[in-house]
């Protein structure tokens, strides 16, 4: 039955991505491509953190890593910037894997220190050479239009790229997770020692998943340069790779499709949801919204919201309630049954 879920959620997905721009505005067409950015991030860090049990505030750097090596190969080597995307993810997973080799040395909380060090790093490394990354100014990229040489509606074709890779790099985390590597990723996860006494390298296990979110994380971060054309070092602060691991644990940590909910979480509570709520409780509560912190107060609040009602994430709420139906289902069908087949 699980299974035929899963088939039958991933068709609806499909179905929604082709929708959703026939029923939108370009604006929101544009929205909807960075969910589709965000989700390819999110996917690979609920590798590293849902599957693992590696906690990492870090990966945002990551995407940055892949956005400045598409931004690169553009603009100063003449790339097309679909060709950049897997050099961008491969140049994310190596310098994932260089982290991933050290941080298995630590664990939990510690883990989570060493890898906030990653985008504070990043940030001081693209000011210090300015001849190679542009420093503080950063690099522009051409438009979608210079690139291809040919007409098209930016949003709509910033939409599709992005949802298309997305999906594809969606079927290929369901891959890795029901797989063998995704049962000692698992094990790992649930307990270290039993895992060693399988005959599972933690070590390396932990270190490959670093890599393949890193790469993840730069395949998502070398779509977001392409699709805003411009990146500088403000272009993934340090709150990207926090907002990252709120996604995946909003969106159900160890669940793929619940990251899609995550996605969702990350692109809208920044730009649409956040505001009409500080104007909702401006006109309710008389709070002064423009206040120092006002935006950050709110989303706190939304968060702690949504933890309150989906304790386990989106998908944990999903299970709950189909559980429950199909107990409710079960309980019907036994009372209806006559009582020398009950006995």
């Amino acid at each position: 039955m699980k299974p035929r879920l899963a088939y039958l959620g991933f068709v609806v997905l499909v179905a929604a991505v082709v929708i959703a721009p026939l029923l939108s505005s370009n604006y929101r067409t544009f929205q909807l491509a960075f969910v589709g950015i965000y989700l390819i991030a999110l996917l690979g860090l609920n590798i590293l953190t849902g599957l693992t049990g590696q906690i990492s505030l870090g990966h945002g750097a990551f995407m940055g890593v892949g956005a400045y090596a598409t931004t690169i190969l553009v603009v100063d080597h003449g790339w097309n910037n679909l060709l950049t995307l897997p050099v961008a993810g491969v140049v994310a997973g190596l310098a994932g894997l260089a982290f991933g080799l050290p941080a298995t040395r630590f664990a939990g909380p510690y883990l989570a220190l060493a890898t906030f060090a990653i985008p504070l790093s990043f940030i001081g490394l693209l000011k210090r050479f300015p001849h190679f990354t542009g420093g503080t100014l950063g690099k522009q990229l051409p438009s979608v239009h210079s690139q291809f040489g040919f007409h098209t509606n930016p949003s709509v074709w910033v939409y599709w790229t992005s949802w298309i890779v997305a999906l594809v790099m969606f079927v290929v985390a369901w891959l890795i997770v029901r797989g063998r590597f995704g049962r000692a990723l698992r094990s790992v996860r649930d307990s270290e020692i039993a895992a060693t006494a399988s005959g599972v390298s933690t070590a390396g296990v932990k270190t490959v998943a670093f890599g393949i979110s890193a790469f993840y994380c730069g395949v998502a971060g070398g779509l977001f340069a392409i699709a805003v054309t411009y990146v500088n070092p403000d272009t993934f602060p340090i709150d990207l790779s926090i907002l990252l691991l709120v996604g995946v644990v909003l969106g159900g940590a160890g669940s793929l499709g619940g990251m899609v909910f995550g996605a969702l979480f990350v692109e809208f509570i920044r730009i649409t949801w956040g505001p009409a709520l500080l104007d909702l409780f401006s006109q309710v509560h008389h709070i002064n919204t423009r206040a120092p912190g006002s935006s950050l107060v709110v989303y706190g609040v939304v968060l702690l919201l949504v933890l309150y009602v989906a304790p386990a994430g989106a998908a944990g709420l999903v299970r709950r309630l189909v559980t429950g139906k199909a107990a409710v289902a079960a309980w019907a069908k036994q009372s209806q049954m006559p009582a020398e087949d009950q006995a």
